[in-house]
């Protein structure tokens, strides 16, 4: 049947619930590899308990789109789940969290825009005030700037990549060389896809801030 066949059963919210009530379920990062490749559905929980927020605010802001970001955070751990015996326990197990939820959010979005992931969100998409009322924890516990839905409309606006690329850096705190492991980009790729992510959104908040302009 696979890996953790007791676990398919079992929503995966509640394992969640039960990992956070569980004070001993924080593992350190080796000893999570190792024990994860063995299929220890302890060592999953544990796993979906460090990295869901982190996760799911990545998917939110990568697709814009609450459902969707609920549902890939749901068949990123199933992904997940299914390649563990694949995973390489010297590669960082962050990096090929966040690469799986890449790919599979690539693959959404390309559904959707299957011209360029490049352009902007078209309309009828959700409006930032639409997604913090839904949401409020994924966007404004991580904002800290003072026009906080300023800044989270002025990203609704960006290319999908821009969003994900502004995300990893400046939300996660990701170094670029583990950005370019997980978006599959070279290094180089990642760099100038950063800057012109700040060079959008700096336009876009000079437009919302300057008088006259739409606050």
């Amino acid at each position: 049947m696979g890996l953790f066949p007791a676990l398919v059963r079992i929503p995966l919210w509640s394992m969640i619930l039960a990992a956070l009530m569980n004070s001993e379920s924080a593992l350190s990062a080796v000893d999570e590899a190792v024990r994860l490749r063995r299929g220890d559905p302890d060592a999953l929980a544990a796993a979906i308990s460090r990295y869901q927020h982190r996760l799911y605010r990545y998917l939110l802001r990568f697709v814009a789109d609450p459902a969707a970001a609920e549902d890939l955070f749901q068949q990123t751990w199933l992904r997940v789940m299914e390649s563990l015996r694949r995973y390489d326990a010297r590669r960082s197990f962050e990096a090929w969290l966040f690469s799986v939820a890449h790919n599979l959010a690539v693959d959404h979005l390309r559904k959707l825009r299957p011209e360029s992931l490049e352009d902007i969100l078209p309309s009828g998409r959700p409006r930032a005030d639409e997604v913090a009322e839904t949401h409020p924890d994924a966007l404004e516990q991580v904002l800290e700037w003072e026009r906080a839905g300023a800044v989270a409309a002025a990203m609704l606006e960006l290319p999908a990549i821009h969003r994900e690329v502004l995300t990893l850096r400046f939300e996660e705190d990701l170094k670029l060389e583990q950005m370019a492991e997980i978006v599959q980009v070279p290094l180089s790729t990642v760099k100038s896809r950063l800057q012109r992510a700040l060079e959008g959104l700096r336009k876009r908040l000079d437009y919302r801030f300057r008088p006259g302009g739409n606050q």
